[in-house]
């Protein structure tokens, strides 16, 4: 699966709607992009999406991982890597449990510190396409 979305704030709904569809069978997204790209903005949409104040979600990057708890009872955590400086830093904050919860959604911003040892997941990448425009790639991995 592979799939690219050219879109802004205003078709961000469409985006959030195609990716939700997806998290039902794979319950990992990861979030590639450079520095204000958007990764946040769409990570608050996905989860307002799916039942969560958007005024409740942060960004996580001082404290790696904020958790939210959906109306149907299920978990998410959403990680912000950009500090963790390799694979066994996060392995020894005891973050690697996570990726184990299978009553959980995780959504990892930063994700390539620890790319060797995701499990399957789908991976959102989002670029820069003009001043109010961002290309999303979704991707299956």
């Amino acid at each position: 699966m592979n799939k690219k979305f050219i879109y802004g704030l205003q078709g961000l709904p469409k985006v959030v709607n195609e990716i939700n569809k997806q998290l039902e069978d794979v319950l990992l997204l990861t979030l590639e992009g450079s520095l204000g790209a958007g990764k946040t903005t769409l990570v608050k949409a996905l989860l307002e999406g799916l039942g969560v104040n958007p005024d409740e979600v942060t960004s996580p990057t001082f404290t790696y991982v904020n958790a939210y708890k959906l109306p149907s009872g299920k978990r998410v955590y959403h990680f912000d890597l950009y500090r963790v400086t390799n694979v066994d830093h996060f392995v020894e904050m005891g973050f690697e449990e996570y990726l184990e919860d299978k009553n959980a959604i995780i959504l990892i911003e930063w994700p390539e510190v620890i790319k060797d040892i995701l499990p399957k997941h789908l991976a959102a990448r989002i670029d820069y396409e003009g001043p109010e425009e961002r290309k999303l790639t979704l991707e299956a991995k």
